[in-house]
Order: structure tokens, then C-alpha cells, then sequence
């Protein structure tokens, strides 16, 4: 019996419903559902669901994301489409069951021994043989060894012309057929389930029970009751964060168009967020101690949160998802990049904002982040570009075999210590992000401070780099930088250097000299009149080295810009070195020694100030203090399908295993009576065409030799 994919036929009712009826109970409607389903389980997997709206602007633009957002693609387990096909697939498949489970039931319990002769000689498998004994005896000979051997016999006595013949029908196997209702079973199970413990629930309340999503902000004990659904949903899925020392008792369930606060039948006190990591700087473990207070009966459950091992509470699990700040309390100092202004200390919580003025521009200060390890890896070099004289192709390609951790390059993992994020957000609503690190990291033999900025999340952290002082802090640096912006500090520092170079030339040379020291300071300053008519291409302001260059581009031949640039960077250089000398002295500093570490410093710093024209910020914060609290984040979940979702996943391993591994056969022999003896006629069949098969009809011939035969085999 093979199944069919035609579908049930209604022959009483109208024709387009039965036709509909036919379609829907149709094999090949269950498969086309089927794959629409795994089409947008991909797209589920390959887009990433439940994301800021803004992640998918920047990533499709403002077009194709309303697109997207008009399909729900950006939540496709719980979008309507994907529901009702999802139902849809349950009818279908259900209807499947039932109009093929009769026939599946009624086959299996056949033995179908009414076939003919003429058909059993049509079979692959067949033998045929004289036996002395009678058909009967014959008959009941073979029908007991295959009882033997685990076969379900029925025996036929037929009248022929010569006298009562005798059909023995055999069967085994059965199971398979049993396989095909338990996978078929298991999907509509498994369906079922995830209709349960999926979002239906949720959205038929938002529907259909005058609940709507919050789509703003504000504190949950003022949310409105249209927002909140209650304690006895039977189904649900969402995040809530505890800060240590604190509870809560009201999750948040994330949706298209907002967010909806699901009450709890208890509160979860966090008394203390465990985490430990590995060397290479991953969680090791996650664990949180808290305590359950029962909204109803009162009473204090402590338990032990880990990953992996959830404590369920009134049929609701409490899984460890994450971490988070708790709303830690950073100090920070500001230190102003290019402004005479002397260095202030600002202070507030993770989370919350505060606002800096000036008297004429105001920045919104909202502190976002604080990491307090930070584990990098500070093996890398510059692979940019590679001699291929040291290349050595057998080292390159075991440095590539191997295990999967392995690397072509030595991973030295450090932790550089705590870091804080915050952004700055300008009168007009924009805001940029910086990530700053507390201590110096030694990159390149150099210490240096890395103050990161990006535009948008999206985007990764561009870092400044900047030298550290001789007392391992900034404010070198900030006082070069101040130093910098300073026209008359420039003006002095020029002539200190001219003064210096040129003491024993003619006052033409020194003259000259100071022209080009004042020029060249100048424009590496941003501040030469020269600068307005030079492309300035995607830079900001036009300063640093890149005005030097657009310079030397813009007035000096092609065959002497070479030379000039040398020329022109060591004037810079000696310049710059007297400014840093000035900077120092009117911050009470004594000057820098000339030595290795003062030159490291000026190579560094020349590079840093040139970048810094590219640091949207008029001042850094350091970070200098903190006082760190915790957050965990739990998931909770009432999910009263996950049992029928086990059954259905036991009922799919069954079922495929059973399709798969046991063969359905079916053997017939026929004893036509002849003489005083019976001919035999051997016949067997099988679902699956296997070299078992063969095997299996070489041992069943056996039955059709004498039984004095049978017996010494």
C-alpha cells in the first residue's frame, strides 16, 4: 500500500468546497506548506530578529526596511503569516492522517492471501520446488518456521482441479507503516506545541483582548493596564532584569511594534550576579543567587540560577540569559582637547544623563556602558605587506592544518582593564558614541590611551591613539594639544626653534626659516588661510598632516615634493618639540629631556594630533572611579507545550527510524498439490529494494527443501 497525495473526496457536497476540502487534506498542499515554512525559517536565521529598528535603517536603508517591516521579517516566528500557515500545515496535515489511517490500519492487517499464481511469477523474488509431503503438511511445516523466525502467518486452503491446494501468506515488518503515522503524527504535535508556547497567545490578546503594545518609555509601575497582560496568561516568553539588591516581578515581552509588561506571580530578588571567565576572556560561568517571593501565599524561596539550569516557580522557568550594569556610578574626568580650559570631574550612574555647557554650546552626557575586564589580543602585527623573500610555504601551510583553535598568528591575551562608554548628543538630537579605556595598553612598544568613536552602532569603535606622559597619564598630550590651538604659543615656538637652528646664519636664512617654521606649524594647526581653497575631502577640518599634504600637492612640482615634504616635516618637528617644551612650562612642568622616551613621545604624539582633527569631541573623559552593580537578566517562560513538544520530537525519532530501518515484506508460497506430493511456488516482496533482501530470500528457500533437508541444515 503506498500512500497517496490526493487529497478526501466529498461527492455530496458543492464542488468548489469539496474541491477546497480535496486541496487542503491534500498530500502536496501539506509539502508546498511545509516548504514555505523552512523558506522562512531561514530567513529567520539569516536575519537577525527583534533588533533596534535603527540596526536595520543603517543595514537596508530607509526603503527596504519598511519593506521588510510591512512583511514582519524582522519577527517571523510571530508574524500573522507565519502563524496561519503554520495552523494551516496543522489541518493539512491532520486531514492527511486521517484519510490515509484507515487504509494504513486495513493494510496492515491483511494478509492478502487471495493473490494468484500468475502474479506471484511476476515478482523479482521467487523460487519454486517439489516437495514429497502433501500441501498441507507443507503448509503447516513452513507456517510454524516462520512463526519461528518472527513472522505473522496465515494459511488459505484453495480447491484446484487436482485437489485442495494451500496458500501460506506471511508478513513482517509491520512497523514501518506504524513510522509513517508517528512522523506524520509528530509534525502536527510539534506544530501544536509551538502554536502554544510561541507569540499566538500573546497577539490574540493584542488583537482580539484590548491590549496594545507600549511603543514609548517610562517607568513600568506607570505604565497603563492596556500595556500589561496578566499573571494567568497561559503562555509567555520574556526578559527581566534585576539589579543586585533589588526585585522585580514584571518581565517584558518584546513585539513589532513595541513592548508588552507581563505581570508575575512573584517577584525575584537578586542578591549577588556570580560571573567568572576564562583566560582567553570568555564567561565561564554565569550564576545568580536570588530569592523568590510569592505574590499569593508570601512565601521567600531562596535558589541558585546558573545557564542551564533553570528554577521553575509556579510553572514558570527562570533561565539565566545575560548580564548587564546595574546602573554603576562612574567618575570621570574632562579633559578639554584644544581650549584653554582648565580639567573638571563629572559623575553619574550607568543609564542616566547629565547635561555640559560651556555658556554657548550645550552636549547632552549620557553614560552607557562600563566594562570592568576588558581581555584583547595584543598578538597581532601588521601583515599589510610580507617579503617574499622570508615566505616560507610550508610553515604558512601547517600554520593553517591542524586543530580548529589553531591560528597562523600567537594569540596573547591580556586583560587591559575597565572601560566606559557614554555618548555625546549635540542641541540637534545627534549623538556619537565613544568607548574610552581607564589605563594605558601597550601597542607597538608605545603606551598609549585609546579613545574610541563611532557614528553609529552599527559601526565599529575607530580609536585615537595617544601617548602617555612620563607620569603615565594624558595631560602631556592635552597640554601639546591646547598648545597647539594657541597662535601666539605657535608664533613663540617658532622663533624658539629658529633661534635654536639657525643661531649662526646670516638674518636672510633666519628670516626664511621662521616663515617656514610659522607656515608649516600653521597648517599642521589648521589654522592658515592657504587651507581655504585645498580640498579638504571627507575630513571635518582640514589640519594635521593631511593639510601638510593637500599643501605640498597644491603649490610644489610633482619631482621636488619628495624633497620638500622632508624638509618640511623635520621643520615641523623641531617646532612641534619647542610647543610641547612651552606647554610644559605653562603648566608648571619642568622641560623634557631629549632621549629615546621624549622622541617616542613626539612621533606618537605628531600622529595623534593629526588624527585628532578627526575626533568629533572638544574634551575626553577618563575614566577615573567607579563603584560597579551588577544586573542579571533573566528569561521567564511559561511554556505548557514543551511536554507536547518532547512527545512530538520522541514520536519523529520513532517514526523516521521505523520508515528508515525496519523493511516491510511480504511472502507467499503456494502448494499446488501433484501426485502424491505438492509443488511449491516462492514468492517475496519488500517496500525497500536492499541486498538484505536477497540474503533474507536465500535463507527462506530453505523451507522449500525436503524437511529431512531442513533438519541437518
Amino acid at each position: 500500500m503506498s500512500a497517496s497525495t490526493a487529497g478526501i473526496e466529498l461527492p455530496r457536497v458543492h464542488r468548489r468546497l469539496a474541491a477546497w476540502v480535496e486541496l487542503l487534506s491534500s498530500m502536496r498542499f501539506a509539502i508546498a506548506l511545509l516548504s514555505v515554512i523552512c523558506i522562512a525559517s531561514v530567513v529567520g536565521t539569516v536575519l537577525k530578529q527583534h533588533e533596534p529598528p535603527s540596526n536595520y535603517v543603517n543595514q537596508f536603508g530607509p526603503f527596504w526596511y519598511e519593506v521588510f517591516a510591512r512583511l514582519d521579517l524582522y519577527s517571523v516566528y510571530s508574524a500573522w503569516w507565519f502563524l496561519l500557515i503554520l495552523a494551516f500545515l496543522v489541518v493539512s496535515t491532520s486531514l492527511c492522517i486521517v484519510r490515509n489511517t484507515p487504509k494504513i490500519l486495513a493494510d496492515m492487517r491483511q494478509f492478502k492471501e487471495h493473490v494468484r499464481e500468475q502474479s506471484l511469477r511476476a515478482f523479482h523474488h521467487k523460487a519454486e520446488a517439489d516437495l514429497p509431503e502433501p500441501p498441507r503438511q507443507a503448509a503447516e511445516r513452513m507456517g510454524q518456521a516462520l512463526l519461528r523466525r518472527g513472522w505473522k502467518v496465515r494459511l488459505q486452503a484453495r480447491p484446484t482441479e487436482h485437489g485442495t491446494g494451500w496458500m501460506v501468506a506471511a508478513k513482517a515488518g509491520a512497523a514501518n507503516k506504524i513510522g509513517y503515522l508517528a512522523a506524520h503524527a509528530a509534525i502536527v504535535i510539534i506544530c501544536i506545541g509551538g502554536l502554544l508556547d510561541g507569540d499566538l497567545m500573546v497577539r490574540l490578546q493584542l488583537w482580539f483582548g484590548g491590549k496594545e503594545p507600549l511603543r514609548g518609555g517610562g517607568l513600568i509601575a506607570e505604565v497603563p493596564d492596556k500595556h500589561r497582560l496578566s499573571d494567568a496568561n497561559p503562555t509567555f516568553r520574556g526578559n527581566l532584569l534585576v539589579t543586585e539588591g533589588t526585585r522585580a516581578g514584571v518581565a517584558v515581552l518584546l513585539q513589532p511594534e513595541g513592548v508588552v509588561l507581563q505581570e508575575l506571580p512573584f517577584e525575584v530578588e537578586l542578591k549577588k550576579f556570580i560571573v567568572e571567565y576564562y583566560d582567553t576572556g570568555m564567561p565561564r560561568l554565569f550564576a545568580s543567587d536570588i530569592v523568590i517571593h510569592d505574590r499569593y501565599s508570601g512565601e521567600a524561596k531562596p535558589a541558585r540560577v546558573e545557564v542551564n539550569h533553570p528554577v521553575e516557580h509556579r510553572g514558570i522557568q527562570i533561565y539565566q540569559s545575560s548580564f548587564d550594569d546595574g546602573g554603576s556610578l562612574v567618575k570621570l574626568r574632562a579633559l578639554p582637547l584644544g581650549a584653554a580650559v582648565k580639567p573638571f570631574e563629572v559623575q553619574g550612574r550607568i543609564g542616566e544623563a547629565t547635561t555640559l555647557t560651556n555658556g554657548h554650546e550645550r552636549l547632552r552626557l549620557e553614560f552607557t556602558g562600563l566594562r570592568v575586564i576588558n581581555v584583547e589580543n595584543m598578538g597581532g602585527s601588521n601583515t599589510a605587506g610580507a617579503d617574499v623573500r622570508k615566505v616560507d610555504l610550508r610553515q604558512a601551510i601547517e600554520a593553517r592544518l591542524g586543530a580548529g583553535n589553531k591560528t597562523s598568528s600567537e594569540r596573547q591575551l591580556r586583560n587591559v582593564g575597565p572601560s566606559v562608554t557614554y555618548k555625546l548628543r549635540d542641541d540637534a538630537g545627534q549623538a556619537r558614541e565613544f568607548h574610552n579605556y581607564q589605563l594605558p595598553v601597550d601597542i607597538d612598544g608605545q603606551r598609549v590611551y585609546l579613545l574610541g568613536v563611532r557614528d553609529t552602532p552599527a559601526e565599529p569603535f575607530r580609536y585615537l591613539r595617544v601617548p602617555v606622559d612620563e607620569r603615565d597619564g594624558l595631560e602631556g598630550f592635552v597640554h601639546l594639544r591646547t598648545a597647539l590651538a594657541d597662535p601666539a604659543l605657535r608664533r613663540q615656538a617658532a622663533q624658539r626653534y629658529v633661534a635654536q637652528a639657525a643661531a649662526d646664519q646670516p638674518e636672510a636664512v633666519r628670516t626664511a626659516l621662521l616663515g617656514s617654521a610659522q607656515r608649516a606649524i600653521d597648517l599642521f594647526a589648521g589654522d592658515d588661510p592657504e587651507l581655504q581653497r585645498l580640498p579638504k575631502g571627507d575630513a571635518p577640518r582640514l589640519g594635521g598632516l593631511l593639510a601638510l599634504s593637500a599643501f605640498v600637492e597644491a603649490n610644489i612640482p610633482e619631482a621636488e615634493r619628495e624633497r620638500f615634504s622632508d624638509v618640511l616635516l623635520r621643520i615641523l618637528n623641531g617646532t612641534l618639540w619647542e610647543l610641547y617644551q612651552l606647554s610644559r612650562a605653562q603648566a608648571g612642568w619642568p622641560p623634557a629631556e631629549r632621549g629615546e622616551a621624549s622622541a617616542a613621545f613626539m612621533t606618537q604624539a605628531v600622529l595623534a594630533l593629526s588624527d585628532a582633527f578627526f575626533y568629533p569631541a572638544p574634551l575626553v573623559l577618563q575614566l577615573t572611579e567607579f563603584e560597579q552593580v551588577q544586573a542579571s537578566v533573566f528569561q521567564v517562560a511559561r511554556a505548557p507545550g514543551k511536554t507536547i513538544v518532547y512527545t512530538g520530537c520522541v514520536l519523529l525519532i520513532v517514526g523516521v527510524f521505523a520508515m528508515l530501518y525496519v523493511r516491510e515484506r511480504r511472502l507467499w508460497v503456494w502448494l499446488a498439490p501433484r501426485g502424491e506430493g505438492a509443488h511449491a511456488l516462492m514468492a517475496l516482496s519488500s517496500n525497500r529494494k536492499l541486498l538484505d533482501n536477497d540474503r533474507e530470500f536465500d535463507a527462506l528457500r530453505a523451507l522449500l527443501s525436503p524437511p529431512r533437508s531442513e533438519e541437518t541444515a
